[in-house]
């Protein structure tokens, strides 16, 4: 696409995202940004920052869980605790590739909220009664994140 103006840029973003975009770059790199669609590319920023922070609330929400699992499900403890720990360590290695300073503090003002979500999961997954596992998160930020740390059982 060789002429596109900001009016087509706009027009652009309703038809085919992903050559808007590129479109976009082109603009950014040739300094053009008075032809940016500025009004699209600041909710494609703003999206971008939420799909990141989703996707490490998603990865915390499920080492939750699988402490959770490993710490109280005892009926499947002999059988699947090695898979808990196995799952623990994948999310824990993709949480820190993608953790960054302000997601992590961010992370950890949405422990609270997080830890409802995951015990809910567990809660429904294992059939246990809610006051076998403790209704706040009895596992600090910073166990959490820590490759070698694993609850007592």
């Amino acid at each position: 696409m060789s002429k596109v103006t900001k009016t087509t840029l706009k027009e652009l973003y309703e038809i085919d995202e992903y050559l808007w975009l590129a479109e976009t770059v082109k603009f950014l790199r040739k300094n053009r940004l008075k032809d940016l669609d500025l009004d699209n590319l600041i909710e494609e920023l703003e999206s971008l920052g939420k799909r990141d922070f989703n996707q490490i609330k998603s990865l915390l929400r499920q080492i939750i869980i699988h402490l959770l699992l490993l710490q109280y499900w005892r009926e499947e403890y002999d059988r699947s605790h090695r898979n808990w720990k196995g799952e623990i360590t994948a999310f824990r290695a993709d949480l820190s590739d993608r953790l960054t300073t302000t997601l992590e503090n961010k992370l950890n003002q949405n422990l609270a909220s997080i830890y409802q979500t995951a015990l809910k999961v567990v809660l429904q997954k294992t059939g246990l009664s809610q006051d076998t596992i403790p209704e706040n998160c009895p596992y600090s930020f910073e166990q959490l994140l820590d490759d070698n740390w694993y609850p007592e059982v």
